[in-house]
């Protein structure tokens, strides 16, 4: 209804249309049910799922992507942000990814934590012993399987959690921001800081063009505050304990 009243307004404009006649139906028809996002939150849970992954015979470079996810907050369809980022994006503290990739169109700063930086070596050293093609190393961090010169696909990562058995009423790309922002906020970290990380969307756009680096110091704590958290779970079993 939202996008028939646009084309019906902008032919106003132009007199090919008398009226815009979707108000007509205003309340008429029912609300879209808000969607959420399948996501593992309990800590054993999430201890069993970095172990699968840890254990995924699959394709190396969505085994790690995955890893990624949950050490960068960054998932689902946003997979492509990391997927298309090209490898002088990033360095040993931070990956910045450019306005015109991310769906708010702002440039975005997320903080590495050590174990993230030590995905991104691992992923450099296989990238250097490939042997070389005329197009030479990947181009992108994470390149497709099918193609090199290709970002993974974003659902690259959905379709590794299947083969691991979790099912869409279980966990999703997606739900891997679900985790994160649950849990930090139960540990008490700073509510904006979080949604920073998040890429949520500042709705002032005149302090938007001056925030991509809003909370920074705080975030970089946080965001190794959580990879460690996570390598206890993994590694004790799910712990309940937080870091």
């Amino acid at each position: 209804m939202q996008n028939c009243g646009q084309i019906f307004r902008l032919r106003r404009s132009d007199r090919r249309a008398e009226r815009d006649p979707t108000g007509d139906i205003r309340g008429a028809l029912p609300p879209a049910k808000e969607k959420h996002h399948a996501s593992i939150i309990e800590p054993k849970r999430i201890g069993a799922l970095l172990r699968a992954i840890d254990a995924y015979e699959g394709y190396f470079v969505t085994k790690l992507c995955a890893a990624t996810c949950t050490s960068r907050l960054r998932s689902g369809r946003r997979i492509t942000e990391g997927g298309s980022g090209r490898r002088s994006t990033s360095d040993k503290a931070e990956w910045r990814i450019p306005a015109e990739r991310m769906k708010m169109g702002e440039q975005h700063i997320v903080p590495l934590s050590h174990q993230a930086v030590e995905i991104l070596r691992e992923l450099e050293t296989t990238y250097e012993s490939w042997i070389p093609c005329k197009t030479g190393s990947p181009r992108y961090v994470f390149p497709g399987g099918r193609s090199r010169e290709r970002p993974m696909s974003e659902n690259a990562v959905l379709a590794a959690l299947r083969r691991m058995g979790y099912t869409k009423e279980e966990m999703t790309g997606h739900g891997f921001r679900s985790m994160a922002s649950t849990l930090l906020h139960e540990q008490g970290w700073n509510h904006q800081a979080i949604e920073r990380q998040l890429a949520h969307a500042e709705r002032n756009e005149v302090s938007a063009a001056y925030n991509f680096a809003e909370h920074l110091p705080e975030r970089r704590k946080m965001m190794q505050a959580w990879a460690d958290y996570l390598d206890s779970l993994e590694s004790r079993g799910g712990s309940d304990t937080v870091v």
